[in-house]
């Protein structure tokens, strides 16, 4: 498995029945595809639609049905289109379960960037800021470096996407959870040490105990 099957694999764990969930663009989407035949989730885009489905077969996209990245989908039994107001007003109104999105860097509070400075060529906000702030559940999934250098920081030299501490952090290294302390190290990635791990992470890690390793 590369380091995005990994991590999209252990974010997959973390989705629970029946709940309604949000995947951002780029890795966030392969979640979908690792979920268990009877975990029943219904996928909801900023873009205005209830329950999507896989990506089409080829010939068969339809451009009114569209991920909020462009990209095709379907749509499953008891899908529903919807406005953007009514889609922001679900996600503001907290009544997201959980949003899987990318990161760019992580701070030691658990604060997340995953925009960059608007006017270049680089990802823009999006919907990031509401769904940080009003998912129950915020899951970032992200590789654990970016170049050799360490996503997660002290502190974040790129704009912070929210002032409100991300649920859990998922890596191809680690599986690290933000609490009231600083970072919690949970789990490991397949074949990684504890300290391969704190080598590639600039923040402070908390360690208690043994860790186990991912489970995939």
């Amino acid at each position: 498995m590369d380091a995005k099957e990994i991590i999209a694999r252990r974010v997959a764990q973390e989705i629970q029945p029946e709940t309604l969930v949000n995947l951002g663009i780029g890795l966030p989407s392969m979640v979908a595809n690792f979920l268990p035949k009877d975990v029943h989730v219904f996928f909801q885009a900023e873009n205005g639609v209830i329950g999507l489905g896989a990506r089409p077969p080829e010939g068969m996209e339809d451009p009114d049905l569209t991920d909020a990245g462009g990209g095709f989908v379907t749509a499953v039994p008891g899908a529903a289109s919807i406005d953007s107001a009514m889609s922001f007003g679900l996600i503001r109104g907290g009544h997201l379960d959980t949003t899987v999105l990318g990161g760019l860097q992580i701070d030691e509070r658990g604060y997340l960037a995953n925009w960059m400075i608007p006017g270049k060529m680089v990802p823009g906000m999006g919907g990031a800021m509401d769904l940080v702030a009003g998912a129950k559940q915020v899951i970032v999934s992200m590789v654990h470096t970016a170049k050799g250098k360490p996503k997660i920081l002290h502190e974040c030299n790129l704009p912070l996407t929210a002032q409100r501490r991300v649920s859990l952090i998922v890596t191809e290294m680690a599986v690290i959870e933000p609490v009231e302390d600083g970072l919690l190290l949970k789990e490991t990635g397949p074949g990684v040490t504890v300290d391969d791990v704190i080598s590639a992470t600039e923040a402070n890690l908390i360690i208690r105990g043994e860790v186990p390793s991912m489970q995939l």
